[in-house]
């Protein structure tokens, strides 16, 4: 969610055996059966924030893979227009962050690289991230440009 170049982010602080505990990640979660990305996106903001998305724009598809966790697909929304009364998040704090403060915050590497691309409101874009334990070793952006 981005208002006046501000991002709301989700400081992972609650949930046991969580990959990303103390990380800073953008809302969001796991498809259910027979949802769309747009629907998944606006549930899972629903659940996390309390806010109804009514506009967005859909930036790319990031793929993670993992020497540790199961690979999965993450489509990145940015939502510009919402309405609603925000809640507590059960599974950590959120926060309104300046964008120019995103690279301060603690997350994980691949992280940086997407926010990066939304922040350039360039075309659509595709990009895999590779890591073994937290670190990354290659983030490959259309298929083609590695940016590490």
């Amino acid at each position: 969610m981005e208002a006046d170049g501000q991002y709301l982010m989700l400081h992972r602080t609650k949930k046991s055996g969580d990959e990303n505990h103390d990380k800073w990640i953008g809302v969001g979660g796991k498809f259910e059966e027979g949802e769309s990305p747009e629907e998944c996106m606006r549930r899972e903001v629903k659940e996390e924030t309390g806010f109804d998305v009514v506009e967005w724009r859909y930036c790319g598809i990031v793929t993670f893979v993992s020497d540790i966790w199961p690979a999965e697909q993450m489509h990145i929304f940015v939502c510009t227009a919402w309405e609603g009364t925000p809640i507590d998040c059960d599974e950590g704090e959120l926060e309104w962050i300046d964008k120019r403060h995103l690279g301060e915050l603690a997350s994980w590497q691949g992280d940086k690289i997407f926010l990066k691309l939304i922040d350039e409101e360039g075309p659509f874009f595709s990009l895999k991230l590779s890591y073994k334990g937290d670190v990354l070793q290659s983030a490959v952006l259309n298929g083609r440009q590695n940016l590490i």
